[in-house]
């Protein structure tokens, strides 16, 4: 009897180390696992780029790619942070039109900072000279919870041919007197090249993006809708730009703005507001070309714009709640603000992620930026990043709000309706703050 019972006892502990090792198994393999959101694969891919590099990261990158197409990505994403569990994010990425939500607003208390997950964030930052902007946009009162991995400075991109007829010259360090600093030189030079029978810019939206960025103040102060001086100019920029010829009066990404990057309207465009992104993923597959001399490839050049501004990018954040906090801190830092030659954006600056060849893109690591190659044939050889470095001083992250995609979208409507003769200034203004009160309950001031 003693023995079967000490038989059966054997049996019991042996099914309990089972069990035990098959749990541990178990939460070992969970810990394995790294959930990653994302709009677009661009960091997914890093990710699995990270991987092949490093074969000892023995993780499985589980992604989630939601387009923010019809306002989808945010409220799959909130409902994941919120819910928790095995299948939250670990990694989620958010862009410049509602990443202050996830940094500054109603969901920042998701977001790890970089310092929690044991990241030198102060050291770090000094030796990559990130971009002052980016880093305003990704902190909150706990300190640092989000950085991007582009620099989306903007510059002045413009024709050098239509330079030449105009100036004489397609010198960026003269264009760049010729249409700035200030506005009121870049009507000055919309004049000059209306009289050679040139547009400034394809159309309002160009310079929107410009004026946006670089107002003093957000759409939301005190818990009130706020048009900022700058902004509400825009009104009347727009309309000086339609009075006068100056531009195409297209909209952005539409046909017929696509149309003037290869100058295929009647009256050319003489350029574009926009960061390197704008050139690489944009311009060029619009240039109707593929090397110097088809199309507009080749035909253009960089200065620094009228005003400093940028236009959008893409922050990454860390759920405070991860249970793998040394994989995930492995990953940011090597994305964000790892400035050696095997960092993240070295090889993004060079073009060299997936091998030779690839495309170059302006980051947020100036240091990087310092030692890079930045030169490309779409821009008959000239070396983007000795426009872009400045640009991205020159921008400001402070007059985001997390609710600036559709605050944008109803304004710039309204200004076409005003621009169009379809309504007065002021019942433009008027309409546009009714919309965004009944829209997101926000008052006017």
């Amino acid at each position: 009897m003693a023995k079967r019972v000490r038989t059966i006892t054997l049996v019991l502990l042996v099914a309990i180390l089972g069990v035990s090792l098959f749990a541990g198994g178990q939460a070992e393999a969970a810990k394995k696992v790294i959930n990653v959101w994302s709009f677009t694969d661009e960091v997914p891919k890093m990710i699995e780029r990270y991987k092949e590099l490093h074969p000892e990261f023995d993780y499985e990158i589980k992604t989630t790619i939601i387009a923010t197409t019809d306002g989808a990505y945010q409220p799959a994403l909130d409902q994941a942070l919120i819910g928790g569990g095995a299948d939250a994010p670990d990694i989620y990425a958010a862009e410049a039109a509602f990443v202050l939500k996830y940094t500054q607003g109603d969901a920042k208390q998701y977001a790890a900072t970089y310092k929690d997950l044991g990241i030198d964030v102060d050291r770090l930052l000094k030796e990559a000279d990130i971009a002052q902007y980016t880093v305003d946009i990704g902190s909150n009162e706990r300190g640092l919870v989000a950085l991007g991995y582009q620099a989306t400075g903007g510059a002045f991109i413009y024709r050098r041919s239509i330079a030449k007829d105009v100036w004489g010259t397609d010198d960026p360090q003269v264009i760049k007197t010729k249409i700035g600093p200030g506005l009121d030189k870049f009507f000055e030079a919309a004049e000059a090249l209306k009289r050679k029978g040139y547009a400034i810019v394809s159309g309002d939206g160009d310079l929107w993006h410009a004026v946006e960025n670089s107002s003093d103040k957000g759409w939301v102060v005190d818990g009130k809708l706020y048009l900022d001086p700058k902004r509400e100019a825009f009104i009347d920029h727009s309309k000086r730009l339609m009075d006068n010829g100056y531009h195409n009066d297209t909209q952005d990404w539409t046909d017929a703005w696509f149309a003037d990057m290869k100058g295929a309207n009647p009256k050319q465009a003489f350029g574009f507001f926009g960061p390197a992104w704008l050139i690489n993923y944009v311009m060029a597959g619009n240039s109707g070309g593929t090397k110097i001399g088809e199309g507009t490839y080749g035909d253009w050049a960089v200065c620094e714009p009228p005003i400093g501004f940028f236009w959008g990018g893409t922050w990454v954040l860390a759920n405070r709640d991860t249970k793998v906090k040394d994989a995930v801190a492995e990953l940011i830092e090597w994305i964000t603000l790892d400035s050696s030659e095997t960092g993240l954006q070295y090889f993004w600056a060079n073009g060299t992620l997936f091998g030779a060849g690839g495309t170059k893109d302006s980051v947020a690591s100036g240091t990087v930026m310092s030692k890079s190659d930045g030169s490309l044939d779409f821009l008959g050889g000239q070396d983007m990043f000795e426009a872009f470095v400045p640009a991205g001083a020159f921008a400001t992250g402070k007059n985001l709000t997390q609710y600036d995609e559709t605050i944008n979208s109803t304004w710039r409507a309204q200004v076409r309706e005003y621009t169009a003769g379809n309504k007065t200034r002021a019942q433009a203004i008027a309409d546009f703050k009714r919309m965004v009160f009944e829209t997101l309950d926000l008052p006017g001031n």
